[in-house]
């Protein structure tokens, strides 16, 4: 993830960019809309961002011109929903690529599609299954955050998959390869990244942020779509 400056190929770049330019208008009609019904929720707007930045600035090697880190987009995706991680993502990933030089931006749009829209995504279903299955709190937003980790890692070896396929396996070859490489730390740090969402998600809760909505169902906001 975080797919460096000036890897992928210009074709690719553009499509990635305008694959995730339509999520990022979305999510921003979504978060204005949310914090004018809801103005309650603007201090989890801030940490759901603070902590998309801290985790996702964490860099260990992986594929080559990629690395591996913790997301932080499953606390505001189970939260706000996913729509709302796409500009909060968009905002986090623009500023490490200028001022900590993690990503690019020429990468930015496929990194975006990873980290504020896929993974959000798979994060979101994930928690509302698991909710739905019965799953208590803590242990629905420990899978959403690993899941949703997995997700974003998941779809950054596809881009790379489609960007260089194998000479003898094509997309498919080059797609083990990348996910094979990727899970070697990735599958560590998801299981960390759930067990770290569950705790801070509770500690937050306990300070009121979001009036409360942050252990359980949130149907006020979930109404407030764009």
């Amino acid at each position: 993830m975080h797919i460096m400056e000036g890897f992928l190929p210009v074709g690719h770049a553009l499509g990635w960019t305008a694959a995730s330019a339509p999520f990022v208008v979305l999510g921003l009609r979504r978060l204005g809309r949310v914090t004018r019904e809801h103005p309650e929720v603007k201090p989890l707007v801030g940490v759901a961002a603070a902590f998309a930045f801290a985790v996702s600035a964490l860099k260990l090697p992986s594929v080559a011109g990629s690395s591996s880190h913790p997301t932080g987009t499953g606390l505001g995706a189970v939260t706000l929903g996913p729509l709302a991680m796409a500009p909060v993502a968009g905002a986090v990933l623009l500023f490490q690529a200028l001022f900590l030089a993690h990503g690019g931006l020429t990468t930015l749009g496929a990194n975006l599609f990873a980290l504020g829209v896929a993974g959000p995504g798979a994060a979101w279903a994930a928690h509302r299954a698991a909710r739905g299955a019965g799953l208590p709190g803590d242990g629905a937003v420990f899978l959403a955050a690993a899941l949703g980790n997995l997700a974003t890692y998941g779809v950054t070896a596809a881009q790379l998959a489609l960007a260089f396929p194998d000479p003898a396996g094509g997309v498919a070859g080059s797609l083990g390869k990348f996910a094979g490489v990727f899970a070697l730390t990735q599958v560590p740090l998801a299981l960390a990244e759930g067990m770290f969402t569950a705790f801070l998600l509770r500690a937050v809760g306990r300070l009121g942020l979001g009036d409360g909505v942050l252990l359980g169902p949130a149907p006020a906001l979930e109404e407030a779509r764009p």
